[in-house]
């Protein structure tokens, strides 16, 4: 019996330090999205994966509308963002606004007894606004979103407010007379780390730095500290969760803060973090006055935009489902003539390019014809003269023949008496850092120079 319990013992120590050395099942599946050797890589729980995607598939598009007929504008009373579609597009633009964001309340969520033009309700307000973001994100912001673009959905997923918003964070609870720093609290904010629990205010709401390593000599003006460094890996914590990958997604392993040596995905990010703090400084925040407090955090701010809001765990939204496409009255603010006017732009920037093209078949094909018809012109006998004055005579032959059985005599002489001295080239520009890889030597890693993405275009 004491033998058969040691045995228990045993047995069941060895499935405890199986356990805790992190066994999984099934085995995670590993995706390599960098250079060789630098584990540049993304690591993925199967069983996670095929949940997130199950819950990251986007609904099925409502039919096209039929296209013509009388504008919004021009039929429905106070249009102010929709007014050039056409009723029908309107019509149908409003369904899909429906079911993405309040299935459950339908049209009376955003509209009232009294009239559907009336304002009186502020969700209408709200969502006439958060229409005009959604078009000015998919125009000018496409070093974020690219030509897959965003919906309403892509956010709120069927419900009134997203799931994955964010306000101030108060703390925790303090003593009297002792103010929090928002340091090193353990907070689901930054995947329950010893870092500062709130990196979105400085970051997605200031413009403060998001650096690690300092370009001063301490002390004179470097505030690169180690504080400074993990608010820094604060928001860090939350883009790799929000996006469910790794730190090595963006950034080379080898040099994490080296721009030049980074993967192209933290140029993506760079311009999502100012796109995020457009969002909410001049979309989001300017609604603080007819929002209601049942919808703002503990210390009276509102809902905002961070990177979970859209990704929810996926790299991409929706893992780059391409909703737009089904609606392209969301992909920019309509112009007078709404969608025709938007089709009829884009045949005419398409135009000079086929025209040109059809130009030069046209050219070809005419030269074609023309060379047939001279040689069709040509009498037969002047054919035959012509290769016969073209072909060398016997003496003709000789010389080649002989000089092409002599060795080539100081070829390199030759050359360059043949040979017109080459002009000196004209100064070019120093070229910009490149990528040396790997190092000039296995036991040094040269710190790269900074390189940062351009600024955004003004729009």
């Amino acid at each position: 019996m004491k033998t058969l319990n040691a045995k228990s013992l045993a047995l069941a120590a060895i499935g405890a330090a199986a356990l805790i050395t992190g066994c999984e099942v099934p085995p995670p599946e590993v995706v390599q999205n960098g250079y060789r050797g630098l584990q540049m890589q993304t690591i993925y729980n199967a069983e996670d994966l095929r949940e997130s995607l199950e819950a990251n598939v986007p609904p099925e598009p409502i039919p096209a509308a039929v296209p013509g007929g009388p504008k919004a504008k021009d039929v429905y009373k106070n249009v102010q963002v929709l007014g050039e579609l056409t009723i029908a597009e309107f019509n149908r633009l409003m369904v899909a606004l429906t079911n993405w964001v309040a299935g459950d309340a339908g049209c009376y969520y955003c509209h009232v007894n009294e009239g559907f033009e009336y304002d009186g309700i502020y969700t209408k307000v709200v969502s006439r606004r958060m229409i005009q973001m959604t078009q000015d994100a998919n125009a000018n912001w496409k070093d974020h979103v690219a030509d897959t673009g965003v919906t309403c959905y892509t956010c709120h997923r069927g419900q009134p407010v997203p799931e994955y918003v964010w306000v101030t964070d108060p703390g925790p609870r303090q003593p009297s007379g002792l103010a929090p720093t928002g340091q090193n609290t353990a907070a689901k904010s930054v995947a329950y780390t010893s870092l500062p629990y709130d990196p979105f205010t400085p970051f997605l709401m200031q413009d403060n730095d998001i650096s690690v390593i300092g370009q001063t000599v301490l002390p004179q003006g470097n505030r690169k500290s180690i504080k400074q460094a993990e608010w820094t890996y604060g928001l860090m914590m939350h883009m790799s969760e929000a996006l469910g990958v790794n730190c090595t997604y963006c950034h080379n392993s080898r040099s994490f803060y080296s721009w030049d040596q980074s993967a192209p995905q933290r140029t993506t990010a760079w311009y999502a973090i100012r796109h995020v703090r457009e969002m909410n400084n001049e979309y989001v925040m300017p609604l603080s006055e007819i929002i209601p407090a049942s919808r703002k955090g503990p210390l009276g701010d509102v809902y905002k935009i961070y990177c979970t809001t859209c990704h929810q765990g996926a790299y991409k939204p929706l893992y780059g489902a391409p909703m737009l496409k089904d609606y392209p009255s969301l992909a920019q603010p309509l112009p007078e003539g709404g969608l025709e006017a938007i089709r009829a732009a884009k045949e005419a920037e398409a135009a000079p390019v086929e025209a040109v093209e059809e130009a030069e078949v046209v050219e070809e094909a005419e030269a074609v014809e023309e060379a047939e018809a001279v040689e069709e012109a040509v009498p037969e006998q002047a054919k035959a003269e012509a290769v016969e004055a073209a072909a060398p005579t016997p003496a003709e032959e000789q010389p080649v023949q002989e000089a092409a059985a002599e060795p080539a005599a100081a070829p390199a002489e030759a050359e360059a008496e043949v040979s017109p001295q080459p002009e000196p080239a004209a100064e070019q520009p120093a070229p910009g850092p490149q990528l040396r890889y790997p190092p000039p030597s296995m036991m040094q890693y040269p710190p790269a120079p900074l390189q940062y993405p351009p600024a955004p275009a003004p729009r």
